[in-house]
């Protein structure tokens, strides 16, 4: 019982090894997931008391199983048989790209991270960015949707940053689930995107096979009641202008909708906009037809971008970005919206343009009115043409009430017009898109494309405003 046994260090250092991946896998493992996991219902519950929009058990079933019931859905198995005899391929070769499309695209949802740091990280971001507003939100309509409804928000698409800021906005709602394009497939945002419920699309993808696996996992989550954000546009306004709408996963959620069916389809039109697009140069740059700047340039611009911010922090002269205002519009139940435009309510909708244009009039029509936009218009009505302060502030005023005679409401901070007109013209000198001689205020001409995309932004508003005027 007393000898000693001599071994190889190497052994012995392997036996402790196996020890301790024993003790990870038996017991640290498991106890982290019980504790992390009494921690996420603990918030579920929390949240679901406020939330106007519950989670609902869709968005917090295993990611496993969303995966296996998307690959083995009828509809998709049915496509490989025939993809399979078409290609002249294995179908176990066809389920294996399944499994790949399915996994690329299925979140996984995480309440305690959406609720907890997503929150707190959107909400410093946002707020550090911009002088972040709520125009105006339906609450009392939203609190009425019911379990069986799903909800589907439309958004116009300004920034990459609307992700974060109607995040931040809706989080006192609903927790959104978004389509986000592959820019964002690179660690760690990739993991951090699915686990607050965003799913990935390859936007360009011309497989048949890869577009029925995304068009199947959108109709099960808004079956399964997922609140989602669409950008109708499909991609960012490269010009400031509203876009034409595409069809992509607002086809895919209205073709799958039964009229004759106990669940309804809500859509929530938002509009957004901001006084600086952070982007925006970048945007229009792609716009003119450019060469897309590399990966190096674009990192030294961002770089540069932000060094310049932390030292304006830093020495007490920085000014945020201006106000991001975001504005939630009237609700629409598909099932009356079919009705009401005469459509057989017994048959599904084949053709989702009419309804795709009738949102898209909607989000533009509650498009929030900001000082940049509305300085911005005004200067470039006459861009050859210096004007006073007086004269700008004038032609502000002449400007918001075209706008408010026609319907429009326009976000003024503080509600005070002469300061609105203060913040546009400061943001704009700030960026030295004016310039300031003998009192006079000059458009700088390398920036007239600039100047003109935030007037774009409320573009078709002046132009429905002035039709009226004139009607």
């Amino acid at each position: 019982m007393n000898s000693t046994i001599e071994m190889p260090l190497w052994t012995a250092l392997l036996a402790l090894v196996l020890a301790a991946l024993w003790l990870l896998q038996h017991f640290l493992l498991p106890s982290a997931r019980w504790f992390f996991r009494r921690r996420a219902n603990t918030v579920i519950e929390e949240v679901n008391t406020r939330l106007a929009l519950k989670i609902p058990s869709f968005k917090l079933t295993r990611r496993e199983v969303l995966i296996d019931r998307l690959c083995f859905h009828p509809e998709i198995m049915s496509l490989t048989d025939k993809l399979s005899s078409e290609r002249q391929v294995t179908r176990e070769a066809l389920m294996t790209e399944v499994k790949l499309y399915a996994r690329e695209i299925v979140p996984a949802f995480n309440a305690l991270l959406y609720f907890k740091a997503a929150y707190w990280v959107a909400r410093k971001l946002v707020h550090g960015l911009y002088r972040v507003r709520l125009g105006s939100a339906e609450d009392q309509a939203l609190a009425q949707i019911d379990d069986t409804t799903s909800v589907v928000f439309l958004m116009n698409h300004r920034s990459n940053m609307d992700y974060i800021v109607a995040t931040y906005l809706a989080a006192e709602r609903t927790a959104l689930s978004y389509a986000v394009g592959e820019w964002a497939r690179v660690w760690p945002l990739q993991q951090l995107i699915r686990s607050m419920g965003g799913y990935f699309v390859r936007r360009d993808s011309g497989d048949p096979l890869y577009r029925k696996v995304l068009e199947i996992y959108v109709q099960m989550a808004a079956e399964g009641g997922v609140p989602q954000a669409v950008f109708p546009e499909g991609r960012l306004s490269r010009d400031g202008r509203l876009g034409a709408p595409k069809l992509g996963l607002l086809g895919y959620i209205t073709k799958g909708f039964d009229p004759r069916g106990d669940r309804d389809i809500v859509f929530i039109p938002v509009g957004i906009n901001y006084d600086r697009v952070l982007e925006d140069r970048t945007l229009l740059h792609a716009a003119q037809n450019k060469p897309r700047r590399t990966r190096l340039a674009t990192f030294m611009t961002f770089s540069a971008f932000a060094a310049k911010n932390i030292w304006q922090a830093i020495s007490g002269k920085r000014y945020r970005n201006g106000y991001a205002c975001v504005n939630f519009g009237k609700p629409v139940f598909l099932k009356q919206w079919l009705a009401d435009n005469h459509h057989n309510p017994d048959l599904p909708l084949t053709d989702a343009s009419p309804l795709a244009a009738d949102m898209m009039t909607r989000i533009g029509s509650i498009t929030p009115i900001l000082p940049v936009a509305l300085v911005a218009t005004v200067i470039t009505e006459k861009p050859d043409s210096a004007m006073s302060e007086f004269e700008l502030k004038a032609s502000v005023y002449e400007l918001l009430a075209s706008l408010e005679n026609a319907g429009y409401q326009a976000y003024i901070p503080r509600g005070n017009r002469e300061y609105a007109v203060t913040v546009g013209i400061r943001l704009l000198l700030l960026r030295r898109v004016l310039t300031v001689k003998e009192g006079l205020y000059h458009l700088n001409p390398n920036d007239t494309a600039l100047l003109q995309y935030y007037a774009n932004s409320i573009a078709h508003l002046l132009a429905d405003a002035r039709h009226t005027a004139r009607h």
